[in-house]
C-alpha cells in the first residue's frame, strides 16, 4: 500500500509541472514562485498550526533540526537550487546528476536510521535505479555524452550549476530520511506537512527579500499557483507522508524515481509528447523492483 501512496504523489507532482514550468519560463522567478507556494501552504495549514502551537515549543533539539532539514533544506533550498541549476548548465546534466538522489538517501538511511544494507536489497535497488535511468534515458544519455566529451566546464556559472544540483540531490535525500525519522517518533502526516511548510517559509523570507523582483500582484498567477499548491502541496505531500510512514526511507527514495515516468506520461496524455519503448521498460523495471523490495521487506 505504501508504494501506491508514493506513486500517487509522483503522479500529482507530475501534473504540477503542467503549471510550474510555464510560469517559470514565462518570467516568474523561482524564488517568488516557491515563496508564494509556501505562503499559501502555511495559510492553508494555519488552523492546525494555531491549534497546535505548543507542538512547536516542545520540540527537542534533534526534532527541530529534522524539521529544519525537511523544510528549510528539502522543501525550500533544494527546490530553488534545482530550478536555478537549469539556467546555469545543460538540463540533461541536471537530470543525470539528480539520479544520485536514491544513493544519498540509502546511505543516509543506513547512517541515521540504521536501515540495513543487505545484498538482496542492493540488487533490487540497482534494478530500480536502472529503471529510473531508462525512464529519463534521453536526458541521461545526453548528459553522459557531455561528460564523456569533456564538457564539464570550469566556468564560474557551470561550477555553480553543478554545486546547486548536488545541493538539491543531498537536500531531497536528507528530507526523505529525516522525515522518516520524525515519522518513527510519532509525528503524523499533518504535523510533518505543517512543520515542513512553516520551516520552508521561514527559510525563504530572507531569500525573497534579497531578490530585486516585484511582488506577485496578478490574480491569474495567484489562481494558477493556488491550484498547483492544492495538487502537489496538500494532496501530493499528504500521499507522500502516508507512503513514507509505511515504507523504509531507502525504498521511498527509490519509489520517488517513478516521478519522471509520471511526468512523461502526463506530457504524453496532455501535450501529445512521445513515450518511447525504453521509458516503458524502465517504468516496468522500477515498478517490479520496488514492489519486490516491499513484499520481501529487504
Amino acid at each position: 500500500m505504501g508504494l501506491f501512496f508514493i506513486f500517487g504523489a509522483s503522479l500529482l507532482w507530475a501534473l504540477d509541472t503542467l503549471i510550474r514550468y510555464p510560469l517559470i519560463f514565462g518570467g516568474l522567478s523561482a524564488t517568488r514562485l516557491v515563496f508564494a507556494e509556501h505562503l499559501l501552504l502555511v495559510l492553508g495549514m494555519s488552523p492546525f498550526l494555531i491549534s497546535r502551537r505548543h507542538f512547536f515549543t516542545l520540540l527537542s533539539k534533534r526534532d527541530l533540526i529534522s524539521f529544519g532539514l525537511i523544510g528549510g533544506l528539502g522543501s525550500a533550498l533544494s527546490t530553488l537550487a534545482f530550478t536555478k541549476a537549469f539556467s546555469l548548465i545543460n538540463p540533461s546534466l541536471v537530470i543525470l546528476l539528480q539520479k544520485l538522489q536514491p544513493i544519498v538517501a540509502i546511505l543516509l538511511a543506513y547512517q541515521v536510521l540504521g536501515e540495513p544494507l543487505k545484498k538482496e536489497f542492493l540488487g533490487w535497488a540497482l534494478l530500480c535505479i536502472l529503471g529510473g535511468l531508462l525512464i529519463s534515458y534521453d536526458d541521461v544519455f545526453k548528459g553522459g555524452s557531455l561528460l564523456a566529451n569533456g564538457q564539464l566546464l570550469n566556468a564560474k556559472d557551470a561550477l555553480l550549476g553543478y554545486f546547486l544540483t548536488l545541493v538539491a540531490v543531498f537536500g531531497w535525500g536528507a528530507s526523505t530520511v529525516f522525515g522518516k525519522r520524525l515519522s518513527q517518533k510519532g509525528y503524523g502526516e499533518v504535523e510533518l506537512m505543517g512543520g515542513r511548510f512553516l520551516f520552508g517559509l521561514l527559510f525563504l523570507i530572507p531569500a525573497v527579500l534579497g531578490e530585486d523582483q516585484p511582488l506577485i500582484t496578478n490574480l491569474s498567477l495567484w489562481s494558477k499557483i493556488s491550484f498547483m499548491v492544492m495538487i502537489s502541496g496538500f494532496m501530493g505531500m499528504g500521499l507522500y507522508y502516508l507512503g513514507l510512514k509505511r515504507l523504509s526511507a531507502r525504498l521511498c527514495a527509490l519509489a520517488e524515481m517513478f516521478f519522471p515516468f509520471c511526468a512523461i506520461a502526463v506530457n504524453w496524455i496532455f501535450l501529445e509528447a512521445s513515450l518511447a519503448p525504453l521509458q516503458v521498460v524502465g517504468g516496468v523495471l522500477l515498478l517490479m523492483g520496488s514492489t519486490i523490495l516491499q513484499l520481501k521487506r529487504y
